[in-house]
């Protein structure tokens, strides 16, 4: 006789009994308010002359703040199980510093 495991210990999706809590539709539009004015606030910083010496960092940090909502948000990883939010973060990471080394190693970045 062979002792299967449980298929509860190894579930990752939520039993149907325990729903979590999904946003409201007010929560959907004040994060739509929120990306519209930081897509604004891109457009300005673009258009500013002030800013063109740190144009390409204030555009990235904002679009990752957008990325950011969006995921956890839209996407519903706020909510979701860690292990779906760690699949979908940790080749980001990866990523990110794959395209930092590669800055590093083209001469773009440089350390002092």
């Amino acid at each position: 006789m062979t002792m299967r495991p449980s298929t509860k210990e190894f579930s990752i999706v939520a039993p149907a009994t325990a729903e979590h809590a999904h946003p409201t539709t007010a929560t959907y539009l004040a994060i739509a308010v929120v990306l519209t004015v930081i897509t604004v606030v891109e457009v300005g910083v673009f258009y500013v002359p002030a800013f063109q010496a740190v144009l390409a960092p204030v555009l990235v940090t904002l679009s990752a703040a957008k990325f950011a909502l969006v995921v956890m948000f839209y996407m519903h990883l706020k909510t979701d199980h860690k292990l779906f939010t760690l699949i979908f973060t940790a080749p980001l990471l990866v990523a990110v510093a794959v395209v930092i080394a590669l800055l590093f190693l083209f001469g773009v970045l440089a350390l002092g």
